[in-house]
This record gives C-alpha cells, structure tokens and sequence, in this order.
C-alpha cells in the first residue's frame, strides 16, 4: 500500500505542477501573465488555442481533483481506530518493567530505591 500511496503523491505533484504550467501560459483578456512570454500561447498553438488550453485545463483539474480523493480516500482507509496517544501508551506499559513494590515512599527529591528494601533479621 505504501507503494500505491507513493505513486499517487508524485502523480499528484506532476499534475499540478503541468495545471499550473497551463494556467500560466493561458492568454488573459488584460494582457496578465500569459502575455508576458509574448503571445507564446496562441503563436505555438494556433488562432484556437484559447479553447484547446482550456479543455486541457478542465481535464487536469479533473485528474488532480481524482488523484487528492483517491489519496484521501487510501490514507484514511489505512488509519487505525486508535488514536497515537492510546497506541502509544500501550507500547510503553507492555515495555516497562514491573518495579517492586515498597511500603513507604521515598522523600521528596530521593531516589528511588533498585532493589526491595533487606529483610530484618530473624529475633530468637
């Protein structure tokens, strides 16, 4: 699945960068930035390359509008009910040690004893 999901983000990334690429050379009717590569757009394309480059533009944002679904759809399909908190505190308690258990707690600001307190000796 990591395989698709890479697939899509570069899809993703050549299909906006081309929808960009094609927004900018499009001729504006004040001139903008498509005039500033001197008429590239209709000189290259044509008399009716206003209406090709604006079919071309549909048609890839119609394709990146498709890919961004499919990707959403795919991450939140492989996204687990558990929340990061939950799955971490899961990991943490299966992966501590149980510490022994001491009567009295130690004073403020003292280290916690390692080992179980030494047992007193036997009284005759």
């Amino acid at each position: 699945m990591e395989v698709v999901m890479t697939i899509l983000y570069a899809l993703v990334i050549v299909v906006a960068l081309l929808l960009t690429i094609l927004i900018l050379i499009q001729p504006s009717k004040s001139g903008g930035f498509g005039a500033v590569f001197g008429g590239v757009g209709e000189s290259v394309f044509g008399a009716r390359a206003g209406s090709h480059l604006t079919k071309a533009t549909v048609v890839m944002t119609v394709i990146f509008f498709v890919l961004a679904l499919a990707l959403a759809a795919i991450i939140g399909h492989n996204r687990s009910s558990k929340s990061l908190t939950e799955k971490y505190s899961e990991d943490t308690v299966q992966t501590q040690p149980e510490q022994p258990k001491t009567d009295a707690a130690p004073a403020m600001g003292a280290p916690a004893a390692d080992k179980a307190p030494a047992a007193e000796p036997e009284k005759k």
